[in-house]
This record gives C-alpha cells, sequence and structure tokens, in this order.
C-alpha cells in the first residue's frame, strides 16, 4: 500500500505541472489585470509602469511563470526607476508554498486564502454532513420498502430535485422560506452574509444564515446520492453472503449495515472521491446567490476583477484536493472490501 500511494504521488506531479502551465498561460491570455489602471486619472503612466515592474509583470511570459514557479528576487528589481535596486522582499514560488500577491486585495494569496477558507469550510461541512446522513436513511428506507408508496413519493422528489439546476433551487429556497413566510408574518430566515450587520455575531445569527446555503447545496447532492445508494443496496441485498448472514441468525439490523452497506457504498465512495473537492473549494454558485464569503465567492469576485494571481492559485487548489481526494479514494476501497489489493 506504502508504494502504491507513493507511485500515485508521483504520477501527481506532472498532472499538476500541466494543468498549472495551461492555467497560468490561460489567465495571461485573457488580458492585462492592471488594465483597471488606466480608467483612473490619478495613476500616471509612471505609475503603471512601476506597478508592472513590481509584480513581473513587464517579463516575459515564461519568465513570469519561472518566477511564479521557482520564486523571484524583488529586491533586485528597479522598482521605482532610479538604476537602483529596490527592497520588496524575497517571493520564494509556489513549490514553496507562496503563490505571490493577490493584486486587488494587496495581500498575499495564502492569506486571502486564509480569509476565505474557514467559512466555505464550515458551509461545505454542514452540507455534506447532511448529505452523507440523509442520502443514507432515505436510500436505504427506499432499497428495503421497494415500490412502496414511500419509495415511490421518494423517487419521484428525487428525481425533480436531481434535474434541478442549483441556482433555482437556491431562488426558489430565498422566495419561499425569506419572501413568502415574511409575507405571511411568519419568521424568515436571512439570506445575505454570515451574520446581519446590524445586529452581534453570535452562533445563533451564523445558524440561522447558514441554513438557507446549506440547504440548497446539499439538496441536489442527497437527491443524487440517495438513488445510488438504492441502487446498489438492492444488488447486494440479494446476494448470496447477505442471505447466508440471516441463516446465521444475525439481526436484521447487524445484516444490512455491517454486510449489505459495506460493500453498497464503494461506488459512493468514487462520488465522494470526485464531489467533496469541489464542495471544499467553495459552491460558486451558491455562494454567490446568498453572498456567503467563502471561496467560490471570491474566486467570482476575483474574475469579476480579473485577479489572475488568485485566479490561478485557487484553480491550483482544487486540483490538489482532486488528487488527494482520489487517492483516499483508493484507500477505502480496500478498506472496505478486502479483495481490491494495491502493489
Amino acid at each position: 500500500m506504502t508504494k502504491y500511494i507513493l507511485r500515485r504521488l508521483l504520477q501527481s506531479i506532472p498532472l499538476l505541472l500541466l494543468i498549472t502551465i495551461f492555467v497560468f498561460l490561460l489567465t495571461k491570455a485573457t488580458g492585462d489585470p492592471l488594465s483597471y489602471l488606466a480608467e483612473d486619472p490619478r495613476v500616471t503612466e509612471a505609475d503603471r509602469m512601476r506597478i508592472r515592474a513590481r509584480y513581473g509583470l513587464d517579463d516575459p511570459i515564461y519568465i513570469q511563470f519561472l518566477h511564479w514557479v521557482v520564486g523571484d528576487d524583488w529586491y533586485k528589481r528597479d522598482i521605482d526607476g532610479d538604476g537602483e535596486p529596490d527592497e520588496y522582499g524575497r517571493r520564494k514560488g509556489i513549490l514553496r508554498g507562496d503563490f505571490g500577491e493577490s493584486i486587488r486585495f494587496r495581500k498575499p494569496v495564502s492569506q486571502v486564502i486564509g480569509q476565505f477558507l474557514p467559512n466555505t469550510l464550515l458551509l461545505g461541512g454542514t452540507a455534506f454532513f447532511a448529505t452523507i446522513v440523509l442520502s443514507l436513511v432515505l436510500g436505504i428506507y427506499a432499497a428495503l420498502h421497494q415500490y412502496s408508496l414511500g419509495d415511490n413519493i421518494f423517487t419521484a422528489v428525487a428525481f425533480f430535485t436531481y434535474s434541478m439546476p442549483s441556482f433555482l433551487m437556491a431562488l426558489i429556497l430565498v422566495q419561499i422560506f425569506s419572501v413568502e413566510f415574511k409575507n405571511w408574518g411568519l419568521p424568515s430566515l436571512p439570506v445575505v452574509g454570515m451574520y446581519d450587520p446590524r445586529g452581534d455575531q453570535s452562533i445563533d445569527e451564523l445558524l440561522l444564515h447558514l441554513i438557507l446555503p446549506a440547504t440548497s447545496l446539499a439538496s441536489i447532492s442527497i437527491a443524487g446520492y440517495a438513488r445510488y445508494i438504492r441502487a446498489t443496496m438492492l444488488e447486494v441485498i440479494n446476494e448470496d453472503y447477505v442471505r447466508t448472514a440471516r441463516a446465521k441468525g444475525l439481526s436484521e439490523r447487524r445484516v444490512i449495515y455491517l454486510h449489505a452497506l459495506k460493500n453498497a457504498a464503494l461506488p459512493i465512495i468514487t462520488l465522494l472521491g470526485l464531489n467533496l473537492p469541489f464542495i471544499l473549494s467553495g459552491a460558486v454558485i451558491t455562494e454567490t446567490i446568498f453572498s456567503w464569503p467563502g471561496m467560490g465567492f471570491m474566486f467570482i469576485n476575483a474574475l469579476n476583477q480579473f485577479d489572475a494571481t488568485l485566479v490561478v492559485a485557487f484553480v491550483i487548489l482544487i486540483s490538489v484536493f482532486v488528487v488527494i481526494f482520489q487517492l483516499l479514494a483508493d484507500i477505502m476501497y480496500a478498506w472496505l472490501d478486502p479483495r481490491v489489493q494495491y502493489s
């Protein structure tokens, strides 16, 4: 297993390198990240040249990429044009964890991500926990009560929910639980941000603001995962080893949760390995609609403001998450099914 993990990590290096090159070149081809300065009459041409030099944008593209990856001695740059090198510190490069400086925030990218990532982890973690718990409950119930009234209702609701775009689900929840509830004189739920700007930043306020975005984020995933669990459970509950477990006198609960569910969970691990990184990196649409200050909200603002450094770091972060969680999914395969062997 150790050799397999090391081999997978080594195989991911050229993949991440290709992703890095592609995203870096794509952002450079979309335009000048400092073009907004031309609209400010207070910024002179000399100021723009000095800012371009500070961020290394006056270098050829391949030099910019090398400096971004392996680092650059800022103090060797003549920023103010006086012929002498200026001291601005040293950028270490992404190989040493330095993604550069955000042009818009005027702060290191790592600090910007550290500001928004905890909010996304809170939202994504809540939605993920609700997705797993409710998917298991609904999927197992539907499989054990196949073609019953409850199964038919669950199937209809699941197909309706799963086919709905995420932005439409969010807007429906806002309309019902915020707008209509207020019109009906019922307690309504907040839809913007994490706290009421006019109130205190308490846990109660945070939980109230978390309900709608977490529900919007989890509802579609619950429908999809529950359908997969139902299908895989139907496949395994009639297998010979399940009938043998029942014949041995094991309780139905032990048969379902220990023998059947453990094997039925294998296809779900694949879905989690693919989808979980994108939950952690930020539900872009959900966070934008609810103005939740997370990674997705940050990414949209970075695109609108063309903060190329922040956009590239965001994509690289997602890529690393994908590689890590796919590796964890493979390890989970071997733990859940002893027949899976890695050498």
